[in-house]
C-alpha cells in the first residue's frame, strides 16, 4: 500500500519535483555553511518528500538522546532558526498549504494532502530532523510509550 502511495505522490502528483525544489533550497543553504544546519535539514526532508509515505521525519535527539549543547551554539541555532522561519519558512509553509489545498480537490490526493499536512511542522523548522524508514518511527514511539508508562507507574508507586 505504501508503494503504491509513493507512486502516485510521484507520477500525477509530481512529488519528485518538490522533493528536487527542497533538496536545491537545501544545497544551497550547505554551500553558504553559515546556513549548514538547515540545508541539511531540507535535505533529509527532501530524501522524505521522495517517499513520503515509506519514510518519518523524526528528531535527532528522539534517536540520539538529548545532547548537552554549549551555550553558545544554541544562541546561533535559535538566531538561524529564526532568520530563517520569517524570511524562507513562512513562505514554503504557503507554498506548502496551496499544494495540500489542491491535492484535496481529488480523491486520490486526500492521501497525499495528509501526509505534507503532518510535514509542515519538519518545514518550518528543518534543524534537527532526521528522516528514516517508517518502521524505525513506529519503534521509536513504542519506545517513548513505554518510558512514559514507566513513569506514570513509578509515580504512582511512590
Amino acid at each position: 500500500m505504501r508503494t503504491l502511495g509513493n507512486i502516485i505522490w510521484n507520477i500525477p502528483f509530481l512529488g519528485f519535483v518538490t522533493a528536487a525544489l527542497v533538496f536545491l533550497i537545501g544545497l544551497l543553504f550547505v554551500v553558504t555553511i553559515i546556513a549548514a544546519p538547515i540545508g541539511l535539514g531540507l535535505i533529509q526532508y527532501s530524501k522524505f518528500l521522495l517517499l513520503p509515505f515509506s519514510y518519518d521525519m523524526v528528531s535527532k535527539s528522539e534517536i540520539d538522546g538529548d545532547a548537552d549543547k554549549n551555550i553558545l551554539w544554541q544562541t546561533y541555532g535559535f538566531i538561524l532558526k529564526a532568520v530563517y522561519v520569517l524570511f524562507l519558512g513562512i513562505p514554503m509553509v504557503i507554498l506548502t498549504l496551496v499544494q495540500i489545498v489542491c491535492c484535496f480537490c481529488s480523491i486520490i490526493g486526500i492521501p497525499v494532502a495528509i501526509v505534507m499536512a503532518k510535514s509542515l511542522g519538519t518545514l518550518l523548522q528543518p534543524v534537527g530532523k532526521v528522516c528514516v524508514d517508517h518502521s524505525v518511527a513506529q519503534a521509536l514511539l513504542v519506545e517513548q510509550g513505554r518510558s512514559q508508562l514507566a513513569a506514570r507507574n513509578k509515580i504512582e508507586r511512590q
